[in-house]
């Protein structure tokens, strides 16, 4: 382990230990993961908003309609890519990648605007930096219960059936079960009593531009009783998130190297906070990053054996949105 990640995972477990509240954020390789004791987290211009428990208060008050383009990365690009993942699964070194790509995105809004007017459940603005608005939870733990909810199966709401067709879409539910196995397997590491309490349910993402289906799972199990002097360990121990790397990590993420060919950063690592008693974090994903004054929409979509590339690049292009009110 690098000695940053190494001195970032003590110090969580320290503070966990003494019950300070804190905030973190891993990005994806772990090479630059930052904690922060709570109260100081607005000074250094690092707003959140984490179900419901926020850190601002007053918001920007000329709101203007939004005006939001995307240029994606174009189809054969995308299909080189999608060919080197399919290769390796024909081979057998992975059963679902993770296949994600940059979007520049033009918008009229800041990352401030964007943070404040979108609606998700986990919110977090770095500075000036980047932004996310995630629909996804990576861990919860209240009480020495430990829940994952993995998201895998998107599908454009308006479409005639749409509930169905994600439901038992061969190709979705084969590539849910296994990011499924894969959590509970994750958790069983740190865990015990791991079980799946609710399997494959669908839940309505509202878009600026459109209305998503994303279809779900619960997972739960118990921790030991010194768990609060673990958050660290824990936490990293079950890193990089299932639902944006794929099965079986170790091979996949070299696989996901190899093909996208760019650093993801901070998008697709983890956030959240433990305010003394609950741990609550976030997959960072629905996420927009500002660099040499263009914006980036980093987005992307689980591949099987049995994709179809076209269907995956429309949802690549799908989850490129603002989650407005």
């Amino acid at each position: 382990m690098e000695k940053k990640s190494e001195n970032f995972v003590n110090r969580m477990n320290r503070m966990g230990h003494k019950g300070i509240p804190f905030l973190f954020m891993i990005d994806y390789e772990m090479l630059k993961p930052k904690i922060y004791p709570l109260g100081e987290s607005a000074k250094r211009r690092i707003f959140y908003s984490v179900n419901g428990l926020r850190n601002f208060s007053e918001t920007l008050s000329d709101i203007k309609p939004l005006i939001f383009s995307k240029h994606p990365v174009d189809y054969t690009t995308y299909r080189i890519s999608y060919e080197k993942v399919l290769k390796e699964l024909r081979f057998g070194n992975t059963f679902l990648t993770n296949l994600t790509f940059p979007t520049e995105i033009e918008t009229n809004w800041s990352l401030r605007r964007i943070f404040e007017n979108s609606n998700a459940p986990y919110r977090l603005l770095f500075k000036d930096e980047f932004v996310l608005f995630s629909p996804e939870s990576f861990i919860r733990i209240a009480n020495g219960i430990i829940s994952s909810y993995p998201m895998k199966g998107t599908i454009d709401a308006s479409v005639p059936g749409a509930r169905e067709i994600v439901l038992t879409d061969e190709k979705e539910m084969a590539e849910h079960a296994t990011i499924v196995d894969l959590i509970r397997n994750d958790l069983s590491m740190v865990a015990r009593d791991v079980t799946v309490k609710k399997y494959r349910y669908v839940e309505e993402i509202i878009a600026h531009d459109k209305t998503l289906l994303q279809v779900s799972s619960e997972i739960s199990g118990r921790l030991p009783s010194d768990y609060k002097s673990n958050l660290g360990t824990i936490i990293t121990r079950l890193l990089p998130a299932g639902s944006i790397c794929g099965a079986p990590k170790e091979s996949t993420q070299k696989i996901i190297k190899e093909a996208e060919g760019y650093s993801r950063g901070y998008y697709t690592g983890v956030f959240g906070l433990f305010d003394g008693y609950i741990l609550d974090s976030a997959v960072m994903i629905r996420y927009i990053e500002k660099s040499e004054n263009k914006l980036w929409y980093k987005s992307g979509g689980g591949i099987t054996i049995l994709s179809n590339p076209e269907k995956e690049y429309r949802e690549l292009i799908d989850k490129v949105y603002v989650a407005t009110h």
